[in-house]
């Protein structure tokens, strides 16, 4: 009756990206061009940030 459609999800590569440490736990990727001292800056500002 119905086709059902796969859905394809594609991941970033990593190995394009430049690692940034917030803590030990937590670790976010940017492009390698971008500041790495600017992107902890705007992931540390963020509301969601260490309100657990």
């Amino acid at each position: 009756m119905y086709e059902k459609k796969q859905h394809i999800n594609k991941a970033p590569d990593l190995t394009k990206m430049q690692a940034v440490v917030i803590d030990n736990r937590t670790t976010i990727y940017i492009a390698l061009d971008a500041d790495p001292k600017e992107a902890r800056k705007r992931y540390n500002t963020r509301p969601a940030y260490g309100k657990q």
